[in-house]
């Protein structure tokens, strides 16, 4: 980061949101009380019917509109048009805490980081939730850099420099039911450095991770974002990659 961590650093926070305005409501309100507040706020309205676009406006972030219905052309778009020098995500149900910004670009004051992905613990009583989330998101990363070769970003907690994605935009996958997330992280390639950081956390609604049907499509989008992006690079020549380097 060439001007440092603090208040010289322009900071955007994307959204992306479909049919969310009661989450977003919730995530919105916390943005609004945190210890370093983002520049601004950007909510990507992914063809919404319901008040998801009124929401954001009534919260003071700025409303664009994606018609193309999926994660990954909401988030580009929001990328796409976000000022900042650092690039934040969150997901419509993601809760950060108050020193969720902060503690982002604490993480990117070292020059070398490109990338960093959070933690997260689901809204579920008791122990459950952070239980939960060590089963997933433990799955999740460590599945995910064998098949990347590289630590890779999580959505619903994830931030990388302005420079990393302008880079990579080219190379992302636009369209079509991939995991964006994972995509991201792999357009980056072994060369870039991603940090997890099991201290930047979120909480998040258990909705993601409920028995059913949505996993055979969750289980599709990983297929189809490896399949893609192991045509750019198979998983032995990243491994190559980050070996020697």
């Amino acid at each position: 980061m060439t001007r440092g961590a603090g208040r010289g650093v322009v900071v955007s926070v994307v959204v992306p949101a479909r049919d969310d305005a009661e989450h977003l409501a919730v995530c919105l309100a916390l943005l609004a009380c945190q210890t370093r507040a983002p520049d601004e706020v950007v909510v990507v309205d992914n063809a919404s019917r319901d008040a998801t676009a009124d929401v954001a406006r009534r919260h003071g972030a700025r409303v664009l509109h994606e018609p193309r219905v999926g994660i990954p052309a909401a988030v580009a778009t929001g990328y796409d048009a976000a000022r900042g020098d650092v690039i934040l995500r969150l997901d419509a149900d993601s809760r950060p805490g108050p020193d969720w910004v902060a503690h982002a670009l604490d993480v990117l004051r070292d020059p070398d980081v490109d990338a960093v992905s959070g933690w997260g613990r689901f809204d579920l009583p008791g122990p459950w939730g952070g239980l939960l989330a060590l089963t997933y998101l433990g799955s999740y990363y460590a599945l995910g850099e064998l098949a990347a070769g590289h630590p890779v970003l999580w959505g619903s907690s994830a931030a990388l420099r302005a420079g990393a994605w302008q880079r990579v935009r080219g190379e992302v996958t636009r369209t079509g039911d991939v995991h964006d997330d994972l995509d991201l992280a792999m357009a980056l390639g072994p060369g870039a450095r991603v940090v997890v950081d099991r201290t930047w956390r979120v909480g998040v609604s258990a909705r993601s991770v409920r028995p059913g049907r949505q996993w055979f499509r969750r289980f599709g989008r990983a297929y189809r974002t490896l399949r893609r992006q192991w045509q750019v690079a198979p998983p032995w020549e990243r491994w190559w990659v980050r070996l020697r380097g």
